[in-house]
């Protein structure tokens, strides 16, 4: 099969494209042939070298796809061969074929492509488990989401406002600032303009917010704790600032704060299946209604890869980029 490999560790050129075996399934597994592949943090971590892979994951990039279910490994298995699908990937999603749990593998949301599918399982994902299961958003609480912008973030925006929380957020210009606004945000604060924790405090009376959903960590963590409500929850889920800054700790004790973290792909196939459960029970409503989709910035080739991560790199896109696969 074709694939994207890290030919070595450093910039977008080094991926190349090459020859693989196809995946041989494991118990309990599906493959799929790949039509699209999402393009996330994550890949160009691990492609500079900066992100450690699991020792049972593919040394390939790629963590979402949507395809077609081509082979299935294991009884009990909702999936048959044929339908089509989006799934988390423990790795390998930059190939025509890839071998995934069945735990998690999703059903395509009604009246979305399978372009719209493949921004679904990392994504959403990061956020449902970050957001709601460990953050504990609860209706009418006020959050704050860092980088509006991004896939992440305009996923975000999207399901918090639906889920009921009044949603703030950040980003880098004023065009991503009106963009982040009509996913449903009350206020989209430039970071490059203004000062976030005293526009947040000022637009709240001081209330502050109860959630935080942060991608920056660094300097950002004191700053955030200034606008974090008492019993408030920090979620830090990417470390693009930095990994280190300083914190008082006794504010943090008199307001009772909370600050936490997680990344996805470290966690066990049971964990990764249970947040699949749950975000189908609990969200899907809403992506088969259309009130929740995905903003594709640009579709790539796969032979355009190196393409795609200079383009995340850039910093200057609304949404997610995509990979056509096959």
């Amino acid at each position: 099969m074709q694939a994207v490999e890290i030919s070595e560790y450093g910039g977008p050129e080094n991926l190349k494209i090459c020859s693989r075996s196809t995946p041989k399934l494991l118990n309990n597994q599906i493959l799929i042939k790949v039509l699209f592949a999402g393009v996330n943090r994550p890949d160009l971590l691990q492609r500079q070298g900066n992100y450690k892979v699991p020792e049972t994951a593919s040394d390939l990039p790629g963590l979402e796809v949507s395809g077609i279910v081509v082979a299935i490994n294991g009884s009990n298995i909702k999936f048959n061969i044929g339908d089509k699908v989006c799934a988390l990937c423990h790795g390998g999603g930059y190939a025509e074929y890839v071998a995934v749990d069945a735990g998690h593998c999703m059903p395509i949301p009604q009246n979305y492509s399978m372009q719209e599918a493949a921004c679904i399982p990392e994504t959403f994902i990061t956020v449902w488990s970050n957001l709601f299961i460990r953050g504990n958003l609860s209706k009418n609480e006020n959050v704050l989401i860092h980088g509006g912008a991004s896939g992440i973030g305009t996923t975000a925006v999207q399901l918090a406002k639906h889920f009921g929380a009044k949603v703030f957020a950040t980003a880098g210009s004023e065009k991503k600032c009106l963009a982040v606004e009509k996913l449903g945000a009350i206020k989209c604060i430039n970071y490059n303009t203004l000062q976030f924790e005293d526009e947040i405090n000022k637009i709240t009376n001081n209330e502050g917010v109860d959630v935080i959903l942060d991608m920056v960590a660094g300097s950002y963590v004191p700053r955030n704790l200034k606008c974090l409500n008492v019993d408030g929850r920090l979620i830090i889920i990417a470390v693009q600032g930095g990994f280190k800054d300083e914190v008082n700790f006794a504010n943090l004790m008199i307001k009772r704060q909370t600050i936490t973290g997680s990344t996805l792909r470290p966690q066990s196939t049971l964990a990764k299946a249970s947040y699949v459960d749950n975000l189908v029970t609990n969200a899907w409503q809403w992506l088969e209604s259309g009130e929740i989709m995905p903003i594709i910035e640009h579709e790539f080739k796969l032979s355009e890869a190196a393409d795609a991560h200079k383009a995340l790199e850039r910093g200057d896109h609304i949404g997610k980029f995509i990979m056509k696969v096959s």
